[in-house]
This record gives C-alpha cells, structure tokens and sequence, in this order.
C-alpha cells in the first residue's frame, strides 16, 4: 500500500521487484505443465494467486469469424471450493458464449466485448453497472449463496494479435482483511504483463495440442482404411486398441502379481495408444486378391463357378455316354437310374469342394485325398479338349488345413509385419514415441521364438508388446463379421488362447491377467453378439 513517505519512483521500484519475483514463479510454474489441461489450470491458478482473486474463469476462443464462441474450459473459485477443468473431462454445465448472434457482434457480455475489442475491462461492482449483462452471474450467484462484485477481464492475444483466451478474475480480496475490493490498476498491469507471455505459452502448447490430435485424426484415419479394405478384418484396427488399453489397465492396477512394479505414464499410455492403432498399418501394401480372399479359390472372382460349369460338363458328357452305352447295348430300362446315380455321385463330389472352398472347416487328410481324387476326373471343354477337373493350383488352395490362405499367400500377408516395423522406424518419432515400432512389430511374436518377424523370446519381447499380441489373437478369435467363419463364443475363444499359452505363443501372465481382471466381459458386451457371451467371472478359472 502507498504511505505518504513513498516517493512514485520508490512506488515503481518495489512494484518492478514485485513483479519481477511474481513473474520467474510464474513462469517456473508454467513450465511445470506438460499438456494444455493443466497449463490452462495453471494460468488461471496463477492470475489468482497474483492478484489475490477468490475466483477466476478462463474461456478459451473455439471457432472462427460468425461461428466463434468462447468455452469456458477452467473454473475457479476457493470459497466454494470449485475447481473444474473441462480439457481434463470435467464436466462445466454451463453454456458457452457466442462472440456473434444474429450476425451482430455481441458486446452486452463483458467477457464477448473484450474478446471483440482486445481490450482489458475492470468493473468495480457488478450490481452497480448496467453496462453489461450480468443475469448470469447473479444467476450464479444465488444458485450459490455467492456474491460477485469485483470483475477483471483481461484477452490473452498470440503473436498475431489474434483472440485465443479470455481471463476473468472476480473478487479482489484485500490481503489484511479478506475484504472484498475491486482489482487495483497494480493488478490491472500485473495481469496484463502476465497475459503477454502466458498467451505465448497457451499459443505454444494449443499448437502442440492441435498437432497431436491432426496426428491422432490421421493414425486413425490409416487404420480405418486397413479395416475398409478387407472385410475379413472389420473394425480390427480399432478394436485392437481398445482391447490392449483395457489389459494395460489391468496390468497397471496388479499390485501383488506378476506386473506389481509394472505402470505407464501419460506419455507411454499415449505412445501404446500409437502402437496399437498403427499395428496392422504394413496391410496396405497387401494385394486386395490376398486381403480379401474370401474362399479357397477366390481371386478376381471365386474359381467355384467355374468349377460348377465344369461339372455341369462332366455330367452332359457322362449322360451322352449312357446314352450311347444303353442303345448299344440295348438295355434302355436302367438308363434312368443310371443317370440318377451319377448325377447324384457329382452333385455329390461338386457341394464337397463348395463347402470346403469357404475354409471354415478344418481339411483332414482324408479330405485332402478327396479332393485329389476328383481332380482326376476328365470333361470335354468347349474345344473338344479333354481336361482334368482340377488345375495343381486349385488343387493346392482347396487342401488348405485352415482358412483360405495358402503358404505363398501366407508368407505375403507376413510380410505386413515388416512392413509396418519397416515405415514406423522410418518415421522421425519424438523420443516419447520411439518405442512405437517395437511395440506394433512385435504382435506376431511367440514367447517361445518361433514367431516372426524377428524370431523375439518372451525375455525380448516388452510387456506392452506381449500385451498386444493377446489383444491381436483374441479380437481376430471373437470377431462378429469374418466372412469365412462364424462368430467364436468365449468359450471357444478362452480355450483356444489356453492351448497357445501351453504351447508357448502368447504370455501366460498376460492371459491369466486378462481373464481374471474381467476386463474382457466389458469389451464382450459391446462389440460381441449376445450368443457368444457364454462365460460368467466365475467361470474364467477353468481357462488358466
């Protein structure tokens, strides 16, 4: 305070020392933030603090030109004890403010008019102006027993001079007495100063905040397009990365097991986030033949129709041979029957090789000789050339053990892997980021080396990485649209992943976790048929 004695040159002095000391906490204090909700916290904290304010809103400028408006992002106020932060998923129940209405500048809010005219507002008492409109504060007011008087608002401007933040301080409080007093032209210089390189920060750290999530849109976009390209693989980029969060969570939560000393940050949280999302990214450069090979034979078209036809000339041919056996031989009585039964015999041969052509079931060996045998048989083509039923090709791809994918076609699509390790190691993550390629390259490793790319033991493989290789396999088990197969209950898919724990494919830890966290029947719920939710937490023991 001033005293008589106190020359305006002493005045100035000790308000320069003051700010100076206010300024290198603040700016210490600033530097403390890591992410926009809490840098936006931290501003209006600070303002407070420095101008001894009981409570304080911060709005931050959304939209642009007829369309912006301000949001109120950060609230404060200590005699109520309201701290709410919306960036930081608090939810502020209050309505934003329209900088335009009707295509009019709205300057009836002090907080739009100084949005709109760059220029700081101090109002000793609300309830004794009418220069504003003030209802909803009153409003406030006595929903909360509250009592506003003093109002600082102040525009925090980039180095464009362009609006991106308004601070409001509100109540002044006399540092002796606490009693209520308007904010000082001290203050008014004090927050004005800070303002200058608190935007600088906010500018900083929105352009930082706006570039992850550019990044993020554009991770997720990538792996949107891998799921649309294939329907084979439906929404599997974008459940992988629910479904490994969900096990990290579990792992991050054991705190007497295996993953005790086991915990992420938020940047690593972010950095698993990135991995899960581009796993799959190296499926692009996968031929569509291979990626969307519904059946056995299906290349540009599925080689069953021409299969079918060639039956169709197999049983033309065999029925003019009875024909002409049956007038030779002068035994037209059993002609009928004869064409019946072979009819029925290659109509017969014909729904085999359909059935087994979709890969939904597994091809013994006896079905594979099946299927030689009818490769044997021999039909007249449109040229008068006798052919044999089967090519060695369809041969091949019809005696696939499981699915639809050969072996050359197999090694192709593994190939994704290295891919994908092949562009994330090639792009120039920040050190936050850099362990991306490790974690989304080693999905196809098995915990007992026989796995691929790289051949990686359970030693050698993260814990993030073991994590996403059960997130991987039991997505791909439980998956509601596989054209080529039907959707696996839990049971089915529980016991599946117990063999591949007892032969040493995926982690044991990480599976026993999965199934006794519960996190799984969340995940089940929502993206399973009803039908497949066929497991109760009571039940999981069984599958560890």
């Amino acid at each position: 305070m001033k005293t008589e004695n106190m020359t305006d040159q002493s005045i100035m002095l000790d308000f320069e020392i003051d700010f100076t000391t206010n300024t290198q906490a603040i700016l210490i204090n600033l530097a403390k933030c890591k992410d926009l909700p809490s840098l936006f916290e931290a501003v209006l904290i600070e303002a407070q603090r420095l101008t001894n304010a009981d409570g304080g809103t911060l709005y931050v400028i959304s939209g642009e030109d007829e369309q912006a408006k301000l949001k109120f992002s950060v609230m404060s106020n200590q005699s109520l004890g309201i701290r709410l932060n919306a960036y930081a998923g608090d939810d502020i129940k209050i309505d934003h403010l329209n900088l335009y209405e009707d295509g009019e500048p709205n300057t009836h809010n002090v907080a739009t008019f100084v949005a709109l005219n760059k220029q700081l507002v101090n109002i000793k008492n609300v309830y004794l102006t009418d220069k504003f409109d003030f209802s909803g504060t009153k409003k406030f007011d006595r929903n909360h027993g509250y009592r506003s008087e003093s109002f600082m608002t102040v525009p925090l401007l980039d180095h464009n001079n362009e609006i991106i933040a308004v601070l409001q301080l509100i109540n002044a409080k006399d540092d002796l007495t606490d009693e209520i007093i308007a904010f000082s032209s001290d203050n008014e210089a004090l927050v004005e100063a800070m303002a200058g390189y608190t935007a600088t920060a906010l500018e900083n750290q929105i352009l930082l905040h706006s570039h992850k999530e550019l990044l993020d849109a554009f991770i997720q976009s990538l792996a949107k397009i891998t799921d649309v390209r294939s329907s084979h693989t439906s929404a599997h980029c974008q459940r992988l990365p629910v479904l490994t969060e969900l096990i990290a969570q579990a792992a991050c939560e054991d705190k007497t097991g295996y993953f005790q000393d086991f915990s992420l940050n938020q940047d690593q949280w972010y950095e698993l986030r990135v991995a899960a999302w581009m796993h799959d990214c190296g499926k692009l450069a996968t031929p569509d033949s291979i990626i969307n090979k519904a059946t056995k034979l299906n290349t540009l078209l599925d080689g069953i129709d021409s299969i079918k036809a060639r039956f169709a000339a197999l049983i033309s041919n065999a029925v003019n041979q009875l024909y002409k056996q049956a007038i030779k031989d002068g035994k037209l009585d059993s002609l009928e029957s004869n064409i019946t039964q072979i009819k029925s015999k290659y109509a017969d041969d014909y729904e085999f090789l359909a059935l087994i052509n979709k890969g939904g079931e597994f091809m013994s060996d006896d079905k594979k000789l099946r299927v030689k045998n009818i490769a044997k048989y021999q039909y007249i083509d449109t040229n008068d050339v006798l052919c044999d039923m089967l090519s060695s090709d369809e041969i091949t791809n019809l005696c696939i053990t499981r699915g639809t994918i050969n072996e050359e076609e197999r090694k192709i699509i593994n190939r994704h892997i290295d891919i994908t390790i092949d562009v994330l190691e090639a792009l120039p993550f920040p050190k936050n980021l850099r362990k991306v390629p490790e974690y989304a390259g080693g999905h196809h490793e098995r915990m007992d080396g026989k796995g691929y790319p790289k051949g990686l033991t359970r030693d050698q493989l993260s814990i993030p990485a073991r994590i996403m290789g059960v997130a991987d396999i039991f997505e791909a088990l439980t998956a509601k649209e596989r054209p080529y197969k039907k959707p696996m209950p839990l049971s089915e898919a529980f016991s599946i992943l117990q063999r591949m724990k007892n032969d040493g494919h995926i982690d044991p830890d990480v599976f026993d976790l999965f199934l006794r966290s519960g996190k799984w029947l969340g995940y089940a719920k929502e993206h399973m048929l009803e039908f497949q939710l066929d497991v109760s937490l009571d039940e999981v023991e069984n599958y560890i």
